[in-house]
């Protein structure tokens, strides 16, 4: 029995065959608005660092005063 060619015979179908075409990822299902009004999300944000240190130098509570600061920011908005 012949042995196989060690290269193949055509070398644009194994370049082809050895890169798998690329899948565009899925996009994220848009967020619903929560069905409880008023609850509160868990969330991640950078804030400058004396930003931070004006609202935690009264000690704790320091999330709710900065979700109070930009409540009264958007006050004159209607929710979704």
């Amino acid at each position: 029995m012949a042995t196989p060619p060690r290269r193949p015979t055509n070398p644009m179908a194994a370049a082809e065959a050895a890169f798998k075409p690329v899948k565009k990822p899925i996009a994220a299902p848009p967020r619903e608005p929560s069905a409880a009004p008023n609850v509160r999300e868990l969330v991640s944000i950078r804030i400058d660092r004396a930003v931070l240190d004006h609202f935690q130098e009264d000690g704790p509570g320091w999330q709710d005063r900065i979700n109070d600061a930009l409540r009264r920011m958007v006050g004159g908005k209607p929710q979704d």
